[in-house]
């Protein structure tokens, strides 16, 4: 499960970016890849829609949010954690 999360995370932000998913790497913070604030709460959009969960993220106080943006690593194990409690639910 961890691989497919990992893999679509990183397609739904290579997509903002315009880049290839080989190109997106986890260390990678997403002002690294150009994605600025409407490709976040896009990237924020993709991901709620693709795995069906509800992102804690408040758009006009990024830095005050639950969710962790702070790098490509951070956002995939913020998604695991959010799918793996949607499951549990």
């Amino acid at each position: 499960m961890t691989d497919s999360v990992k893999d679509k995370v990183i397609a739904i932000i290579a997509e903002q970016a315009v880049l290839e998913p080989g190109d997106v790497t986890p260390e990678a913070t997403l002002s690294d890849l150009g994605i600025d604030s409407l490709g976040l709460v896009e990237s924020i959009f993709a991901i709620e829609e693709a795995f069906d969960i509800q992102v804690p993220f408040n758009a006009n106080e990024p830095d005050q949010s639950e969710f962790d943006i702070s790098s490509v690593a951070a956002i995939i194990a913020a998604v695991e954690g959010l799918v793996a409690a949607q499951k549990g639910a």
